[in-house]
């Protein structure tokens, strides 16, 4: 049976995908976070290759964690991949860009005299976060983690290799990836879409086990090349 390597993204930490780690043990599943450390995107793709395990892996990368995907598969023995909410690298295995140009504007205007940002929640307008996490406990322990990154980290790119054989499905909340559901569509891949924000996973964990449990056994390889075009979404 494949462990369920629950990829956190590299501005956020481990709190974002417990919830749903401990349903997936409790329901009989192999399952670890694994949270990234570094501040460039190389030093990032080593601690998430470091923190897998050995024997067949389900990847399931959130937000800006999905670039890392073509740079973890050739060293991981890797069942499938199921996105989630995620960042896609291009498909043509081609570098991916951390962020786009409109994206990094707008962080060169809040990092510090070292070039440093302020943690992720703290990109956007109070309002901008209503709703976005469960009850204040849960958002206090995520915050917690939160990563502070340099702005150079957004003017890099993560190497990717060709990927397009892996098996891979992809499960969106809401609207904020349209492009990249777009794009996995029109790559093949088994598709599906659950309401809610980026944080979706904090809210109903056991829905978003469900449908990635399931979109692991459906999950299938690109049957085109190609890239996910502009990520203007601000994702974690």
């Amino acid at each position: 049976m494949s462990t369920v390597a629950l990829l956190a993204s590299p501005l956020l930490g481990s709190a974002v995908w417990e919830p749903a780690a401990a349903v997936l043990r409790a329901a009989g599943h192999g399952a670890l976070v694994v949270a990234a450390s570094g501040r460039t995107p190389l030093d990032v793709l080593a601690g998430f290759r470091a923190g897998l395990p050995d024997g067949p892996l389900v990847l399931v990368p959130h937000s800006n964690a999905g670039l890392y995907v073509p740079g973890l598969a050739p060293d991981a023995d890797v069942a499938a991949v199921v996105f989630v909410d995620a960042a896609l690298p291009p498909l043509d295995g081609g570098p991916a860009p951390t962020a786009p140009e409109a994206l990094v504007a707008h962080l060169a205007g809040l990092a510090d005299d070292d070039g440093l940002l302020p943690p992720w929640s703290q990109w956007w307008d109070a309002g901008d976060l209503d709703g976005l996490f469960p009850d204040d406990v849960t958002r206090r322990r995520v915050q917690a983690q939160e990563r502070r990154l340099p702005l150079s980290y957004f003017t890099d790119a993560v190497p990717a290799a060709g990927w397009g054989g892996l098996r891979c499905a992809y499960l969106a909340f809401g609207d904020t990836y349209a492009d990249e559901v777009a794009l996995a569509r029109s790559a093949g891949w088994p598709v599906e879409v659950l309401p809610g924000r980026h944080l979706e996973l904090l809210h109903h964990p056991h829905a978003v086990v469900e449908r990635v449990v399931a979109l692991a056994q459906r999950a299938s390889p690109s049957s085109r090349g190609g890239g996910a075009g502009d990520r203007g979404r601000g994702g974690a």
